[in-house]
């Protein structure tokens, strides 16, 4: 008489699919034979000697439980740091929304970024600037080559200093490796009226790849507040 050929998964046709599928439709089963459950013994991930279906269970919800309060703390940290984000972007806005007089407001938003977000060399300037500030730092004159450049940037550009004429306004400007360039614009308008850079030592600081959502919201703000500085449109 012939016999089924043995399956690798089963035993004479049966595959383990088809065990796996009768025990999740037939709940009963174990309580018909509820002294299988406890014979059962399984290896253990732990050095490979055989616990119960039980122990192993619980080793189960072990390593579940670990990673779920791996991704819980992961959470709280990264609401943290958010938190943090949001109190240091709170103080740059009031220190420009608060200086005592308006000329002196670049100045004072450049000396606040780089206190709170640590930022190595940051320099701005401001090429629609009102006549009567026209011998400060910020408004001296930059080419047309700038302006363009800075009007057609959609988002911060972030990347290697290649020779930047943004660079030169830095203190440093031999040792910036990394610039992030913002445009500051008035209102929706394409044209921008001034540029913040920010500069780093470390060419991964500002890196083509990273997210220009927070320099974004950065450039926003200072435009906002410098715009005051703006010579009236003709």
């Amino acid at each position: 008489m012939n016999k089924t050929p043995a399956s690798p998964h089963g035993v004479q046709g049966i595959t383990e699919a088809d065990i796996a599928n009768y025990l999740a439709h037939t709940p009963g089963f174990f309580e018909r034979h509820a002294e299988l459950l406890a014979s059962i013994q399984l290896s253990s991930p732990h050095g490979g000697r055989a616990v119960s279906l039980q122990e192993r269970q619980m080793d189960m919800l072990r390593e579940r439980l670990k990673g779920m309060e791996q991704k819980v703390m992961e959470m709280i940290r990264h609401g943290q740091e958010n938190v943090a984000i949001a109190d240091r972007l709170h103080r740059f806005t009031r220190a420009l929304m608060l200086a005592p007089r308006l000329a002196d407001a670049p100045r004072l938003m450049l000396e606040k970024l780089q206190h709170e977000f640590l930022v190595p060399q940051a320099g701005i300037r401001l090429w629609a600037a009102a006549p009567a500030y026209a011998d400060e730092p910020y408004a001296q004159p930059v080419s047309a080559d700038v302006k363009s450049f800075a009007s057609s940037l959609t988002l911060p550009y972030c990347g290697m200093n290649s020779g930047f004429e943004a660079a030169v306004w830095l203190g440093d400007a031999a040792g910036v490796a990394s610039l992030a360039l913002i445009p500051l614009r008035h209102g929706a308008g394409p044209e921008a009226f001034g540029l913040l850079v920010l500069g780093s030592p470390d060419p991964t600081r500002y890196s083509a790849d990273m997210g220009t959502e927070f320099l974004t919201r950065i450039g926003e703000i200072a435009s906002a507040g410098l715009s005051r500085l703006l010579a009236p449109a003709a």
